[in-house]
């Protein structure tokens, strides 16, 4: 059924590209676990060991704080439709932001996307496969528009008050450094 292997194969790669959903579980050393679902167009492949994922602003930003704790993160995808998988990529992630000279060549990875706040780096170690076979089967319809709509009608300065007042902390009170090193 499952199993372990030191890097994304060319398979797993496909199967990784055709998603539309995933998710991205972070902790620090105390507090609350993070567990969030990710989509739009948001994830790349960079290598059989790295994969990059474009954060855009949400209500928190506990993966962040997570990241700068400890680096770990774990990406999971569900196969909703055609044979059962799970695919879980564990790794050390770095989270980069506007201000970080790596940022525009990151940047350029993926789509313009309104309120986009920070892209995260992830070195995997271990990639596993499970079964899925309790996974229901899902219809994709369409992309919400929802973030889109509310981040387009931000200024530059609305969006930065709103990020100094939802996304500088996480829930147990650490740092996320979105606006400095």
């Amino acid at each position: 059924m499952g199993k372990k292997l030191d890097s994304i194969t060319g398979t797993l790669q496909d199967f990784i590209e055709k998603q539309k959903i995933f998710f991205v579980g972070t902790a620090g050393a105390e507090g609350h676990v993070n567990l969030s679902p990710k989509g739009m167009d948001s994830l790349r492949v960079l290598g059989p060991n790295r994969v990059a994922w474009l954060n855009v602003t949400g209500s928190g930003n506990e993966s962040a704080a997570h990241v700068l704790e400890n680096g770990r993160m774990t990406v999971m995808f569900c196969a909703f439709e055609g044979p059962p998988m799970i695919l879980r990529l564990y790794g050390k992630a770095r989270v980069y932001h506007a201000y970080d000279p790596e940022w525009p060549e990151l940047l350029a990875l993926f789509p313009t996307f309104p309120g986009t706040r920070q892209i995260f780096v992830v070195d995997v170690d271990l990639v596993q496969t499970s079964c899925g076979m309790a996974v229901p089967f899902f219809d994709y319809r369409d992309e919400r528009e929802e973030l889109n709509r509310w981040a387009e009608k931000k200024s530059p300065e609305q969006m930065h008050a709103y990020w100094e007042q939802k996304n500088t902390l996480s829930l147990d009170g650490k740092p996320t450094h979105i606006f400095e090193p």
